[in-house]
């Protein structure tokens, strides 16, 4: 069976040597980079998780995370490691595509245990319910592909935006509480707020443009997923 490759981006060489071996025990394979210019150069393109640092010399982790998304649509999940744990900065990470995050000092157990919840859902996430394509309304999406497309139009959303539709797309009619959103897509992330749930639904809103409305908030409720043509 082949190892899951996993990309260490930090600018500090204590950090890289520590994980990758505690990483490499653990049965994946690792590769380190110190700047976010060499990852983009070519190991970010190949890999299966990157943990990714936010303050290195050069460009930024999460500069790096919106180049991944919007400049190249990749959807490797990326767990960011950082000192800073500012409300602020949270949302920043989880708006440039971030599926996690890690604030330094951690612990590598507790490293250990993100990088396989994050993995298990990016493998488990989408053909919960045996199909690979739903259409809802003018929206189609597909789920082995992870791309959605409106009028036959792609559209390309972050990991976990994708992660979010597809949820309330497969529970069309049903109101997620951003508590429920939480617990099921960020289950082992203790820094997610509920503004970081607002943050992603504005993004997706966005992204539907004239289906927007598809997406409605539910005062008090949360939010639904009901398409109507």
């Amino acid at each position: 069976m082949q190892k899951e490759r996993i990309l260490i981006v930090d600018d500090e060489e204590d950090i890289r040597e520590i994980l990758q071996f505690n990483l490499e025990n653990a049965g994946y394979e690792v590769v380190s980079v110190a700047s976010a210019e060499e990852a983009l150069a070519g190991p970010a393109e190949d890999c299966n998780l990157i943990l990714l640092d936010v303050m290195m010399d050069g460009m930024s982790g999460f500069r790096m995370a919106e180049v991944l998304r919007k400049e190249r649509h990749s959807q490797v999940p990326v767990i960011f490691l950082t000192a800073r744990s500012a409300e602020n900065d949270l949302l920043t990470g989880f708006s440039a595509g971030g599926d996690d995050y890690i604030a330094k000092p951690f612990s590598i157990q507790e490293v250990l245990v993100r990088v396989k919840a994050v993995l298990k859902r990016s493998h488990t996430k989408g053909a919960a319910d045996g199909r690979s394509e739903i259409k809802a309304g003018r929206i189609m999406m597909d789920l082995a592909k992870k791309m959605v497309y409106a009028d036959g139009e792609p559209i390309v959303f972050s990991k976990k935006e994708f992660e979010i539709l597809s949820l309330l797309v497969r529970h069309q009619g049903r109101v997620f509480s951003r508590e429920e959103l939480i617990d099921e897509l960020w289950k082992d992330a203790p820094y997610v707020l509920d503004r970081t749930v607002d943050v992603h639904i504005a993004r997706i809103r966005g992204k539907l443009g004239q289906y927007k409305n598809y997406l409605t908030n539910r005062s008090g409720y949360g939010y639904c997923f009901t398409a109507e043509d």
